[in-house]
């Protein structure tokens, strides 16, 4: 009771004190005229949401001016704040444009952010083992990022990197989906054509770039299939290109011909978000030949039987009266005019905590072909990534994992070769009963060629996790570890149905190729790094190491005889069955890597890194490596004397490098003496025979790079212009040593003292043309003009390289006749005759020398905003010369179709003409000519070009129609436009046989809720 009483009159006198300190203050901060009673009185809710272009902003600050008091919009751009009805609200977003806005009693205020590229240099970007700010980096790196990517209909990164990175050359190879691309980053530094692919590193892990499958069954699919098709762009949050030694050397030997970056999207902090969109559309390949009609067709045929002097034969059925000669089929618009469709749906659902992240991402392709038939390309991943930090935020997980599934089936060849030579008067492909038609065994109908069939099948795994403490406060130690599994097979029929029934070719002549193709690897990456601030000085160290293992099985096998068609795809239903390959290799590599950052006074940055390599593809004396690069910048616009002399310039740095990386990109136990299965049966022994050479002096290619680069801001960084030279020199290459024939072997794995220079200029410019709350355009533009140079090769002349290399010029050129023109009295090709003997030889005559690199490259992009429509182009410009056989398909005259300018040919005595008289081939000094024509500098032609290469309209639709759903209609298109002179079919296409690239056109819808 006394317990009870005694607290209950401690309540009494705690009340009694508060109301008489209530009663005592209001009055007293009334009559002062404090703003305490106004605050509390006249505070009320402000909820709105923050946007951009392309939807809603999370992460954007909004904070009462004046204050300290903030919030942050969620993954839906929606912020609520109590405020008073006279404050201000500003609103602020890392590459964006802050925003103030008087509350002024409003209770819903939604904002548009607008882009602001004057900020851009306070970006972090990836370079590899560690991130750096635009700013600060020493090194050259170009990046693009999701909002580039998403803006292209593209199913391979590379076709999104294209016209947009200086000093990155990417060539499409085919049309045909799911083929490869060619990427150069800074030119050819390897006199091997497989030894210039850069290394990929997907979210930390290692991707093996080798082209997948085998040259007997991807005959449709020329230089291969690419590995990097498993990648979906829509799960790339940024791709960074890491180009000089500064940034490539903490690679080591895999960072010779450059590194490819990719980070995948990552969860974001806020409730649960689902995104989906859906896109379908249609693509046509961008350009077709001019052929001859059939009367320009029909005149050549005849005119080549006047010059030659004899009668039409039995099989010259085009001209002899057995096909129609009033009929034409624009055969190019048969086999390859179709339009193949497109159809993509992507779906994703992200959220977290402050402590937890995660992300799913799903995806769906199908794209059918321009070839007639029902082949098609179908492809689906699912991407998820988890990251996790404590709540003392010290120990951080990230876990990632893609893995890809995807199907092509593709005709067994490609079969735009055939829709440029056949003759325009040939026969109908279907006769009346809807049957293939040979007309009578007079041709061989090429839809017969798609009874061959092409397919493949890929999946792909690639898992990723990344462990990071804090063991004091400026001392982290993590472990990244990853793991990729690809297993492919593909397979190439040659059924009895690709030839005439008339024939009566049995199944039993059926046959097929398989390939199969196995590849694991894992990697293990511990490091540890510090930081350290002392005055106006500032220390990072890094220290790793890289523990990595590849192994690949590959099997390829060729079965025929079948009792069946139906059969085809069962070798145990074969009567031959031929193991043509079987290899199993296993490659390792360990390293020791660092990297010593120091800055002074936000001016002056040193950069130091350098790695230990080991391989296994090398032999023991040679297996260990050192290389390093020194990276230096001074940002001189940080500089008293250039803030109060110069206030137009915003931002300035001067940066250079200089080190060292190598080269193990020769394929697996080179260097050992190997044997393989001599496929010969002795007394019921297959025996083995030597197929290589020891050499335990076999090491690594050397690539030294120098660079220069200037860095300007004009006017706050409306206009931002980098210019960068750059200098590398690669020696000690691997190459095959020829041998003479008495040593049983054509050449030996070895290091030649070759060296190979690749010199270039990069230029680029960003401008902020316009830039309002309502209407914004922004431009870039890149330009890289780049030399290649063979400086030595010891002992070229009389080696088996001779007529493929020559010191002084570039690695790759053309050696060839020179044309001089058509003899007006013969009507023949002449050429240049060094010694005047009357015969052609390669070895003696061919000294014309034609560079086929590009001389320069770049890209034209614009962005333009107003209010919610966003308009994004980009125009790719390629200047370079190309070896083409797209001025003649044959020679002219035999029963093939030619280029219509073909008709412009010498036909009498005095003639002036760009082709020689026609022949059916039976004129030998004729025939000889025009293939000595086809290896002249008469075929070396110009294929520049410039390509609209991507457009992209958007329209997000106002948030208030659509309360609670963002959304957003996209139109696409890729490849739409080519100006060019090029006479042949697309001047991209390094292979005039191969389907051009498609341009193609795609609509969609986004929504977000």
């Amino acid at each position: 009771m006394k317990n009870s009483s005694l607290i209950n009159g401690s309540r009494t006198i705690v009340y009694s004190l508060i109301l008489g300190l209530y009663l005592f203050l209001t009055p007293v901060l009334a009559y002062n005229g404090s703003n305490f009673l106004k605050l509390n009185l006249q505070t009320h809710q402000v909820s709105g949401t923050v946007t951009d272009s392309n939807g809603p902003l999370p992460g954007v600050t909004v904070t009462i001016k004046g204050t300290n008091t903030a919030v942050i919009t969620d993954f839906d751009g929606k912020y609520q704040i109590a405020a008073s009805p006279s404050a201000t609200l500003v609103y602020s977003f890392m590459g964006y444009k802050t925003v103030s806005m008087p509350i002024n009693a409003l209770k819903t205020i939604d904002i548009v952010l607008q882009e602001d590229a004057t900020t851009l240099q306070e970006v972090r970007i990836n370079a590899g083992y560690y991130s750096v700010k635009e700013s600060e980096r020493t090194s050259s790196i170009a990046r693009i990022t999701a909002k580039d990517i998403e803006k292209q209909p593209v199913t391979n990164v590379l076709a999104a990197m294209q016209g947009r990175m200086a000093g990155v050359s990417i060539t499409q190879n085919t049309g045909v989906s799911g083929g490869s691309f060619d990427i150069q980053i800074r030119g050819q530094n390897s006199l091997r054509a497989d030894g210039n692919k850069p290394l990929y590193i997907i979210d930390g892990v290692p991707y093996a770039s080798e082209a997948l499958g085998s040259d007997l069954t991807g005959t449709v699919l020329p230089g291969g299939i690419s590995p990097l098709n498993s990648i979906n762009p829509g799960d790339i949050e940024s791709i960074e290109v890491l180009k000089d030694a500064d940034a490539t050397a903490i690679y080591g030997s895999r960072g010779a011909n450059g590194v490819v970056l990719v980070t995948t999207k990552k969860g974001k902090e806020g409730k649960t978000k689902f995104t989906t969109n859906v896109s379908t559309g249609f693509g046509k390949v961008t350009r077709l030949m001019d052929l001859m009609n059939t009367p320009q067709y029909l005149q050549m045929r005849k005119e080549a039987f006047v010059n030659d002097g004899i009668p039409y034969g039995y099989s010259d059925y085009d001209v002899n009266g057995t096909w129609d000669q009033k009929r034409y089929t624009d055969w190019q618009k048969t086999f390859i005019g179709g339009t193949a469709e497109f159809t993509d749906l992507q779906s994703s659902v992200s959220g977290g905590s402050s402590q937890t992240q995660f992300i799913i991402n799903g995806n769906f392709h199908k794209e059918t072909t321009v070839f007639p038939g029902d082949s098609n390309y179908k492809k689906g991943n699912i991407h998820s990534q988890l990251s996790h930090e404590s709540e003392n935020k010290k120990f951080r997980l990230t876990f990632s994992m893609g893995y890809t599934a995807q199907e092509n089936n593709q005709p067994g060849i490609d079969i735009t070769q055939q829709a440029i030579l056949l003759p325009p008067n040939a026969p109908a492909l279907y006769d009346a009963q809807g049957n293939l038609n040979w007309e009578n065994s007079t041709w061989n109908n090429p839809l017969a060629n798609l009874n061959g069939k092409y397919i493949s099948r890929t999946n792909d795994l690639l898992v990723n996790s990344l462990l990071s403490y804090n063991i004091l406060p400026h001392l982290i130690a993590e472990t990244s570890i990853g793991f990729t599994d690809t297993r492919f097979d593909d397979s190439r029929t040659q059924p009895s149905t690709l030839y005439d029934p008339a024939y009566e070719v049995g199944s039993e002549y059926s046959s097929i190729y398989v390939n199969t193709t196995n590849r694991k690897s894992w990697i293990i990456e511990p490091q540890i790094s510090w930081t350290k601030e002392f005055g106006k000085g500032k220390t990072e160290v890094l220290l790793g190491s890289t523990f990595q293992q590849q192994k690949t099985l590959q099997l390829v096998q060729e079965a025929n005889g079948f009792s069946s068609n139906s059969l085809l795809y069962n070798l145990s239903s074969a009567f031959n069955v031929y193991d043509l390959l079987h290899e199993e290799s296993v490659y390792k590599y360990q390293a020791f890597f660092g990297r010593v950052n120091f800055s002074w006074a936000n001016q002056y940055i040193l950069n130091f890194t350098a790695r230990r390599d080991g391989s296994s593809r090398f032999g023991a004396q040679k297996q260990f490596s050192t290389f390093g690069a020194i990276g230096s910048a001074w940002l001189f616009s940080n500089a008293n004397f250039i803030k109060y002399n110069l206030p137009f310039l915003s931002f300035g740095k001067l940066r250079a490098s200089y080190g060292t990386t190598g080269n193990d990109q020769i394929g697996d136990y080179q260097f050992l003496d190997t044997y393989g299965s001599s496929g010969n049966n002795y007394g019921g022994v297959v025996g083995l025979e030597p197929t290589r050479l020891f050499n335990p002096n076999f090491g690594w290619e050397t690539n030294k790079k120098l660079e220069f680069a200037l860095e300007t801001g004009f006017i706050q960084d409306r206009i931002f212009l980098t210019a960068g030279w750059y200098n590398n020199q690669s020696s000690n290459q691997l190459v095959g040593i020829p041998l003479p024939a008495t040593t049983g072997f054509n050449s030996l794995q070895a290091n030649l003292d070759a060296t190979v220079q690749n010199r270039g200029i990069e230029l680029t410019l960003r401008t902020i043309n316009f830039q309002k709350q309502s209407f914004n355009w922004i431009s870039s533009f890149n330009l890289t003009i780049s030399r290649n140079k063979l400086l030595s090769f010891p002992n070229l002349k009389g080696s088996t390289y001779e007529n493929q290399f020559v010191i002084g010029q570039p690695l790759n050129i053309k050696k060839v006749y020179h044309y001089t023109g058509i003899d007006p009295a013969t009507g023949i090709y002449q050429f240049e005759d060094f010694n005047n003997d009357g015969v052609l030889t390669a070895a003696e005559d061919k000294r014309s020398i034609r560079d086929l690199n590009p001389k320069y490259f770049g890209g034209f992009q614009n962005t333009i905003t107003y209010k919610n429509w966003q308009l994004d182009f980009l125009f790719q410009g390629v200047k370079q010369l190309n070896y083409s056989g797209s001025y003649t398909t044959g020679i002219p005259g035999t029963m093939t179709n030619q280029p219509a300018t073909v008709v412009d040919r010498w036909q009498n005595s005095g003639d002036s003409a760009l082709y020689q008289q026609y022949t059916t081939g039976v004129n030998g000094e004729a025939v000889s000519a025009f293939y000595n024509f086809y290896s002249s500098d008469a075929m070396i032609v110009d294929a520049s070009y410039i390509r609209l290469k991507n457009l992209s309209l958007s329209y997000t639709v106002p948030q208030q129609w659509l309360k609670g759903i963002n959304c957003r209609f996209v139109f696409q298109g890729q490849n739409l436009l080519t100006i060019t002179s090029y006479r042949g079919a697309d001047p991209e296409s390094r292979f005039s046989s191969s389907l051009p690239p498609l341009k193609v056109f795609t609509t969609g819808i986004q929504l977000t809720f």
